[in-house]
């Protein structure tokens, strides 16, 4: 005798295989199955009634976030539930609540000028050591680390100066260069241009390479560049 254990809503029900009786009728093979079912939980006769369990959006405000701009940091879902014959609500899955931040920081969209420059650029140092510590409180290098930093939200992004007394250090700007095309950067560098530049209400940022010779530095040189921050600092 073979024994199979199935659910039904969470409900275990034993079905147990009682015969199988090989039947002769006209020349051909007859197999007939007769089943015992047993409902462990005594509601063989209930009917169960299902319910959503709606889940709830938790909203968070976050200065960081420049206004107008919404966040979601966790999806929701359902959760599923039924009704047992002593009206006893059982929870099958529990909702999850989603979870969204909602920006009340600056405003997000800039317009203004971009250009490139290398960690041996005149008057840099050659060792491409940036003016802004990372997150973790270290410095980052060009010639060292690279032209990229791998943010722990944002993933792997670009390296760009800009005037920190507007776009502190960390800030991640999603930047639509016309000759480079749209790229997410985070601001980890400054310089006197574009100090200057904000200074008089101008808009400059510095599209940071390993190096001068970087064949592709000159692409970044535009002065229609559409700057869109995604988070200010870190």
């Amino acid at each position: 005798m073979k024994k199979y254990h199935l659910r039904y809503l969470g409900i275990p029900l034993l079905i147990s295989i009682l015969t199988i009786t090989g039947l002769m009728t006209s020349g051909n093979l007859i197999s007939e199955t007769k089943f015992e079912v047993k409902n462990l939980n005594q509601t063989k006769n209930s009917v169960a009634l299902t319910k959503v369990l709606e889940y709830d959006t938790v909203e968070t405000y976050n200065s960081k976030i420049p206004t107008g701009v919404t966040i979601t940091k966790e999806k929701g879902h359902n959760g599923l539930a039924y009704i047992d014959e002593n009206n006893n609500e059982i929870i099958i899955e529990s909702p999850k609540n989603a979870k969204i931040e909602i920006g009340t920081g600056d405003e997000a969209n800039y317009v203004g000028k971009m250009t490139g420059y290398g960690a041996d650029c005149k008057g840099c140092s050659g060792a491409g050591t940036l003016a802004c510590k990372t997150k973790d409180g270290s410095y980052y290098s060009l010639t060292r680390n690279g032209m990229t930093y791998n943010d722990d939200e944002y993933g792997e992004v670009r390296i760009i100066a800009a005037a920190l007394d507007k776009f502190p250090c960390g800030t991640i700007i999603k930047v639509e260069n016309p000759n480079l095309g749209t790229f997410n950067a985070i601001v980890l560098d400054t310089g006197g241009a574009m100090k200057t530049a904000w200074e008089n209400g101008i808009v400059h940022m510095d599209l940071a390479y390993v190096t001068e010779s970087d064949p592709a530095i000159h692409l970044s040189t535009s002065s229609n560049v559409k700057y869109s921050v995604q988070r200010w600092g870190f």
